[in-house]
């Protein structure tokens, strides 16, 4: 098996959400200043990089973080190819044209956003392709229970109402949000999703590892 790993690196110079806390890694302790080891303080927010929202972050009675099952994390899942979309809008009809194996449970967005992440800047992108409310309940009504986007949200960065989050957080579909997909092919894959276990969490940053055979 090949393993990808579709994490992006979190660090002071990446593009967070407007609003969110900018990413500050404080070295406390260094063995170059003749310290005894080396120990860093992380301030940074629970929707940093690569992250996970649990169904908490928009509804109050939702699962926080901690809470998550791993056989929802972890599985089989599959990677879409819509590189080629020429809008910034998932639509219901573009998950429908896809072809999906029936059954379904994890299904991962690779689109032109991950080219976004090959610029190694720190400049958030506006125009990043993010799903329609269509789009959202196409997913809940297809029974995914897991899905991941290549960029910080699946949903606009324009919109008055979070109404994509909302179908799919209050459905408990569990959310990825700033993969990596660049260099996976599409297809038929494993996910390995491992977030950070915070007590009462709404999200949290995670390392994420696709398998293909």
């Amino acid at each position: 098996m090949i393993y990808y790993d579709v994490t992006v690196p979190i660090s002071e110079s990446m593009p967070v959400w407007p609003g969110d806390p900018p990413v500050q890694i404080e070295r406390v302790s260094s063995t170059a200043r003749g310290d005894e080891l080396n120990l860093s303080r992380l301030h940074f927010g629970s929707h940093t990089g690569t992250h996970v929202d649990a169904p908490f972050h928009f509804i109050e009675q939702g699962l926080t973080v901690d809470r998550l099952p791993p056989d929802t994390l972890i599985g089989p899942a599959f990677v879409a190819p819509l590189e080629e979309l020429d809008r910034t809008s998932i639509e219901a009809q573009d998950l429908a044209s896809l072809a999906l194996p029936a059954g379904l449970g994890r299904l991962l967005l690779k689109t032109r956003n991950s080219g976004f992440w090959q610029q190694r800047d720190s400049r958030f992108h506006s125009d990043f392709v993010h799903l329609s409310p269509s789009a959202a309940r196409w997913v809940v009504e297809h029974g995914i229970r897991l899905l991941g986007i290549d960029y910080l949200s699946v949903e606009a960065s324009d919109v008055s109402e979070p109404a994509v989050h909302t179908i799919l957080l209050g459905a408990g579909t569990v959310l990825i949000e700033g993969l990596d997909l660049s260099g996976v092919p599409a297809g038929a894959c494993q996910l390995m999703c491992l977030p950070l276990k915070i007590e009462g969490g709404d999200g949290a940053p995670a390392r994420v590892v696709i398998g293909r055979d």
